[in-house]
């Protein structure tokens, strides 16, 4: 149990340093020149309902599922984080008369803490909660009790690699696609392939063959095609 909690918590630490980085990286790349506007137009109260919102979301879905699910445990999820930050941020946004996507900022650094962090909650066993079913495959990965399971987190993880390259080359070339529409496309893919993961997880059914985190990642999915069709037209850069 120490074991699990000190590896997890490694990578947890590297994840958030490595996303900050990131963030930081990317900013001075290529967002300069947008950032700057962005943030005059949102106002410190965003970065509170932001916070709250993914403090909230996290532990409510995560906690939700593992009741469900007949562990009596506190949770936290990612998903849980994501649509609580995302669903209070457009509550803000819609309260101050904000219009346009004010999060791609977020997209490399986000995908970062997934890619990263998914292997800190690999390695630390059952204890997680986040491990797969098992599995007669090759690649089934022993838990910590002798039974082969689907690597769901490298699943995650190498899926979210996958579009972080693509990220960064619509970036190198066309970084207004990102600033108009890379936080929907993130999370409408986050959602999108952690939907699919969820059938090789063991967690409970709550209606049909779906589990609460599926149905919290159609809501995004939703969210982020609409989104997506009424983003406004932004001036092109290069």
């Amino acid at each position: 149990m120490l074991y699990s909690f000190i590896i997890h918590t490694s990578f947890d630490l590297l994840a958030i340093s490595l996303a900050i980085l990131s963030g930081w990286l990317v900013y001075r790349w290529r967002f300069q020149d947008s950032l700057p506007k962005t943030t005059a137009n949102i106002g410190h109260g965003y970065f509170i309902f932001l916070s709250l919102g993914s403090l909230a979301g996290a532990y409510l879905l995560g906690t939700a599922n593992l009741y469900l699910s007949g562990i009596p445990q506190i949770g936290r999820s990612v998903l849980g984080a994501l649509l609580g930050a995302t669903a209070m941020v457009e509550i803000y946004k819609l309260r101050r008369g904000t219009i346009g996507s004010t999060g791609y900022i977020y997209v490399v650094p986000f995908s970062i803490c997934i890619i990263v962090g998914r292997f800190g909650c690999l390695l630390s066993g059952l204890h997680d909660n986040t491990h797969g079913i098992p599995t007669n495959l090759a690649w089934g990965w022993d838990s910590g009790d002798g039974i082969p399971r689907h690597p769901v987190q490298l699943y995650e993880s190498f899926s979210m690699l996958l579009f972080l390259l693509i990220v960064l080359a619509i970036l190198k070339y066309r970084k207004n696609i990102i600033v108009r529409y890379g936080f929907y496309l993130c999370v409408g893919f986050y959602a999108s392939q952690r939907f699919l993961w969820e059938f090789f997880k063991p967690y409970q059914d709550i209606a049909g063959s779906l589990n609460i985190f599926q149905y919290a990642c159609l809501l995004i999915i939703m969210y982020s095609i609409f989104m997506i069709l009424k983003a406004p037209v932004l001036p092109k850069t290069i």
